[in-house]
């Protein structure tokens, strides 16, 4: 699969003009606003603000890797969604306290139940309302998936089970090795999707896909953008990441005051963070899945759900090292169940390299299970 094709959706959901005034205005916001109180009306605007920031990062994202090509491109996109994702958890985690210990693992672990059960379910949902039967490639979709709950399992799962440090932690060398495991991981995913094994990862061979259906459903690859255009775009994402990054760590403290009031658990928090960094991946799964690109679509949200692992644990293990109070990475045992579960079923879904509105039906609610547990432990 070309990871750029895959992302391309993404960069058609805000008009060019918009994808760079929301930066700028989004920066200059941020400067207005630090370390002020704000009434509502700003709060909202503030919201919505930081939401078109980050559809505005992955849009210029995508338009430098496709500048540089599939495997930095595909490295480009999966940092610059990592980086919003460590920004949000690192500012919630910082005005916190103790209290957000657990918001790296609540976060990760929401971002992997959302994309291999939200986002895949609902594009096999779509796949199958177009074609009847969803198809796509049982081989790479089947090691994407086994990739992800490797992952999750190594970062997530052992660390209720170790003994080396008290409670759901690791201790410094098992973090560490964490760490280094997934970034070795999703590094050697990257390749073996991107270089070694491309076809895997392909609905069917480039040459037989039709060019006459890929115009009439507004799907003809982009021209390269000059170089020109890549260096503004690389400008506006570096503005629109410290825009999200900033806008996030203003509203905090909002964030954390609305669930306490709530009276919804802490494991919110990261729900809200994974959903916010998961809607442009979302929106482009949605659009390749109604285009009858089922394989696109899964790529993307098995992609996402790796990127989230394998690039936010080894962030958040070298932040930790500033962050004060302990990481907590362990899942309790309804997450894992909800894990296992996961695991299983996606598993007899890929494994016949087609799915009919039961399978997506599945995933969905499974997803669905999640959310409504996450609030209601």
């Amino acid at each position: 699969m070309k990871i750029t094709s895959a992302v391309a959706a993404i960069a058609g959901s805000p008009s060019v003009v918009a994808a760079r005034v929301v930066p700028v205005v989004a920066v200059l916001t941020l400067f207005g606003v630090w370390n002020r109180a704000l009434p509502v009306i700003a709060e909202l605007v503030i919201v919505v603000l930081l939401a078109a920031s980050v559809l505005a990062a992955v849009h210029h994202a995508d338009v430098v890797a496709r500048r540089v090509g599939d495997l930095f491109g595909a490295l480009i996109l999966a940092v610059a969604v990592t980086v919003i994702e460590v920004g949000l958890i690192i500012a919630l985690m910082i005005s916190g306290g103790a209290s957000t210990s657990s918001l790296a693992r609540d976060t990760v672990f929401a971002a992997v139940m959302i994309t291999c059960n939200g986002i895949l379910g609902l594009s096999l949902m779509l796949g199958a309302l177009r074609a009847r039967v969803a198809e796509f490639n049982p081989e790479g979709t089947g090691a994407a998936l086994a990739t992800v709950i490797t992952l999750a399992t190594l970062s997530l799962v052992l660390p209720s089970f170790t003994t080396s440090a008290p409670g759901p932690n690791f201790s410094t060398p098992q973090l560490a090795f964490a760490a280094a495991v997934s970034l070795v991981l999703y590094a050697l995913f990257v390749f073996v999707q991107n270089v070694r094994h491309r076809d895997s990862f392909l609905a069917s061979p480039p040459a037989r896909q039709p060019a006459v259906a890929d115009r009439r459903d507004g799907d003809a690859h982009e021209e390269t953008p000059s170089l020109r255009a890549a260096q503004v775009s690389l400008g506006l994402l570096v503005a629109a990441l410290v825009a999200v990054v900033g806008l996030a760590k203003v509203e905090s403290k909002t964030i954390e005051e609305t669930v306490l009031t709530a009276r919804l658990p802490q494991s919110v928090v990261g729900v809200v963070i994974a959903l916010l960094v998961l809607l442009p991946e979302a929106l482009a799964a949605a659009r390749n899945a109604r285009r009858g690109r089922t394989q696109i679509s899964l790529n993307l949200a098995l992609g996402s759900a790796m990127a989230s692992i394998g690039l936010t644990i080894p962030a958040i293990a070298v932040a930790s090292i500033w962050l004060q109070g302990p990481l907590l990475l362990g899942l309790g045992p309804t997450q894992m169940v909800l894990l296992a579960l996961t695991a299983i079923v996606g598993t007899l879904t890929v494994m016949p390299g087609r799915a009919t509105l039961l399978q997506a039906g599945l995933h969905l609610v499974l997803c669905a299970g999640y959310l409504f547990l996450a609030a209601n432990p």
